[in-house]
């Protein structure tokens, strides 16, 4: 066998993409690529085969993190957690605010859930006689999201609420707002009787009890009505996501034990999870167990059990890692690991299975019989050596999960497990674009995408770029054209959404946990289609969904017609520049004078609006200290450049907030009063506090045109519309609650 010494080696000298993930995602530093495989193996050679041969690679965090706490580096190798949930207290909401911090300052994402706080109205004992609700406290935990950085990117985080909540239709409108929470996910709790009375079109009752208090609230609405609302706001913005909690709740391997509950969703919602629960993860690529169109079971077996102990050693050597107490002793009780899969599609097309038809159900309903049982066994027989998990008692096989699964062979061997929670189906976004393979449970995306180069002759040569399995076909079968492909080749956009979800059920009877996954649909999909989509799915037993309408709103920023490249995009759908609107053009302008505290001085402030009520304008000028004014004078130049071409307000608020100075924290910290924590700090602040003074007034100015020169036009099909990598212009993914690049491998989630 050819030696394995190199990334090239392991993922092809061709596979380019692949080898810049590794790089900036998983190699610590210089770090050979055997270096890495032995860190990240623990050298273990079962676990360095699976890996060297493709067919088993741990969760991102895993890959990146294990064995760097050795070096005094503070990591987590769990992907993401749940935080208890906020009771109805101001200190337990800013202690979930600073355990949310702390557990991304780790790099792991975080899922809370907000059904414990009581609703905007309601009567508190304070100074303000009434609470604002539980979304007012959703931008703050945006804000920490968004604060905390994880090497280069920013965390994760799921806020979910129930749907009986009263505060519901304030939750979903939320997100309308494309500057609100704009560091969060969120998902609606849903239950059986809710989506029961949706059915009927019948009346419910929103209801709420305060335990301080006694205090019940009450709101009666239509239960259509607000799923058609749901449904609507899911249309225009791809959120909120649906969570079917009682399918959660009563279908697992813990339904019968009374010591446990679910306390939400992690991200991806992928992993439902008591409180401070975390999920480990691993996931097996089906693609390299198809051998001349069969799959080789007996392998495919031996790889889970080789997978459920690597996980668990992961576990164990992870579990002083965690950055919480609530998570060290939350992992020690219940010792939840996540093994899924990755590369079905790729394997469905080398078995020649056309995905979500009746054959391709009947085979993954048989991968997942044997996942399931063969997880289970070596579970228990880890039970048998090492203990079973602390709050393990003998409802196992009472419960529906388990008499669905087990054979008569499993029910006579398990009466208890390592692990209360077994399988789950994490997005893969970067893992499996790394391998270059199908997602998760996902269709193939795309057989192919268009990428741009500029020729030695400066001309710009488009080609396409075709998916790995779609290549290696077209190259064996002499194909040269992806239309002559055999129908067995379907993408994301081409399959019906009864089919996918049909193919997410299937696999969900065999998963504990839950699945993350998409569903794509065109743009001309209407929200009676997505109403239809979210209650086949509730009838199909999924524990989730999440749906992604190409053109929505919400759909990145720059957008591209099947037929152009992204970089024609920009070209096409920019400004050529903006201008500033002229001193001259504004006029007469009126301001306020504001005075503010720092370190070294004081910061004297002018902000000017012009006839209007726009902001205008931001004059600063220095006290008396060590203030640099050429530095200030750049900065006031800046920001009033950009209100006078039109940049939101909140946006160079967002630019400037947060920044921190040495100096004012050196004196902040000897209890001295300070107007913020820098002069960009405060010069945020003092925007922010002029801009919230007369809302209406300042929508006007997004209504405004300040540029000189319009920009060019061409007609998009929006059909066909894609969304464009942040970082090089290249077409997004959108697979398993996650968005990945096609092009450079940036992702969103792993």
């Amino acid at each position: 066998m050819k030696s394995i010494n190199t990334i090239e080696a392991w993922l092809g000298e061709n596979n380019v993409i692949g080898c810049d993930i590794w790089r900036k995602k998983y190699q610590n530093g210089n770090e050979s690529f055997q270096d890495w495989l032995d860190r990240v193996s623990a050298n273990n050679p079962d676990v360095a085969r699976l890996i060297l041969d493709k067919k088993f690679l741990f969760g991102g965090r895993i890959l990146a993190n294990r064995g760097l706490q050795n070096n005094g580096t503070k990591i987590t190798y769990s992907n993401c957690y749940v935080i208890s949930p906020p009771e109805d207290n101001l200190e337990s909401i800013f202690d979930c605010a600073s355990k949310l911090a702390r557990t991304f300052s780790y790099g792991g994402g975080v899922g809370i859930d907000l059904s414990k706080l009581a609703p905007r109205g309601s009567k508190i004992n304070n100074a303000a006689k009434t609470t604002s609700g539980s979304v007012s406290f959703m931008d703050l935990y945006s804000l920490i999201t968004g604060l905390i950085a994880q090497a280069g990117r920013r965390g994760a985080l799921m806020i979910s609420l129930d749907c009986n909540h009263p505060d519901l239709e304030e939750f979903i409108n939320i997100k309308s707002d494309l500057t609100k929470v704009t560091k969060a996910n969120i998902s609606i709790r849903m239950t059986d009787e809710f989506l029961t009375a949706v059915k009927n079109k019948s009346d419910y009752n929103l209801t709420y009890t305060r335990m301080e208090t006694g205090e019940v609230i009450t709101k009666k609405i239509n239960a259509y009505g607000l799923f058609k609302k749901i449904a609507a706001t899911n249309w225009d913005y791809a959120e909120p996501g649906v969570i079917f909690w009682d399918k959660i709740t009563n279908y697992n391997l813990l339904t019968g034990n009374p010591e446990f509950e679910y306390a939400g969703v992690n991200p991806c919602a992928e992993e439902p999870l008591p409180s401070g629960g975390s999920c480990l993860l691993g996931s097996i690529n089906l693609a390299e167990f198809v051998r001349n169109k069969q799959f080789d079971f007996d392998d495919f077996n031996r790889t889970v059990d080789i997978a459920v102990k690597a996980l668990n050693d992961v576990l164990d050597e992870g579990l002083p890692l965690h950055p919480l107490e609530e998570q060290r002793q939350s992992v020690a009780d219940w010792r939840q690991i996540g093994l899924g899969i990755m590369g079905l599609a790729d394997c469905l097309i080398r078995m020649e299975l056309k995905y979500g038809s009746d054959e391709s159900i009947k085979f993954c309903d048989g991968i997942g019989f044997s996942m399931i049982r063969q997880a289970m066994r070596t579970s228990a027989m880890l039970a048998d050596e090492l203990g079973a998990y602390a709050k393990c008692d003998s409802s196992i096989p009472e419960s529906d999960f388990f008499k669905n699964n087990a054979s008569e062979e499993i029910r006579s061997e398990v009466t208890k497990l390592r692990n209360s929670q077994l399988l789950t189906c994490a997005p893969t976004g970067s893992l499996s674009t790394m391998l270059g393979i199908s997602g998760g449970i996902e269709p193939i995306y795309a057989n192919y995408y268009t990428r741009k180069t500029e020729s030695l002759h400066g001309k710009d040569v488009e080609y396409k770029v075709y998916t790995p399995i779609v290549e290696q076909y077209m190259k064996d079968n002499n194909i040269t054209d992806d239309k002559d492909l055999p129908d067995y080749f379907v993408t994301s956009q081409q399959l019906d959404y009864k089919s996918r979800v049909d193919m997410q059920a299937i696999w969900q009877k065999h998963i504990d946990a839950s699945i993350s996954s998409t569903v794509n649909l065109p743009h001309s999909a209407t929200v009676e289609d997505i109403e239809n989509l979210y209650l086949y799915a509730w009838e199909q037993g999924l524990k989730g969904i999440t749906i992604y309408r190409a053109g929505c709103k919400r759909d990145g920023i720059l957008t591209l017609n099947s037929d152009e490249s992204p970089a024609e995009a920009v070209k096409e759908n920019k400004f050529d520049y903006i201008e500033p609107v002229s001193k001259d053009e504004l006029g007469e302008t009126y301001g306020v004078n504001v005075k503010r505290r720092i370190a070294c001085g004081r910061l004297y402030l002018n902000i000017c609006r012009d006839t209007d009520g726009n902001l205008v304008e931001m004059f600063i000028n220095t006290g008396k200290g060590g203030i640099c004014q050429s530095n200030i004078n750049a900065i006031s130049r800046l920001v009033s450049m950009g209100l006078r071409s039109g940049v939101k307000v909140e946006e160079i608020i967002d630019q400037l907030k947060g920044i921190v100075c040495p100096a004012c924290t050196k004196v902040a910290s000897k209890g001295e009063e300070l107007s913020g924590l820098s002069c960009g700090d405060v010069i945020a602040r003092t925007l922010l506090e002029e801009y919230n003074k007369d809302e209406i007034i300042i929508k006007k100015s997004r209504k405004r045109n300040v540029t000189k020169k319009k920009p060019t036009t061409k007609a998009i099909d929006r059909e066909s519309r894609k969304s464009v990598c942040p970082e090089c212009i290249g077409e997004l993914k959108f697979e398993g609650g996650c968005v990945t690049c096609l092009n450079c491998g940036y992702s969103k989630c792993d």
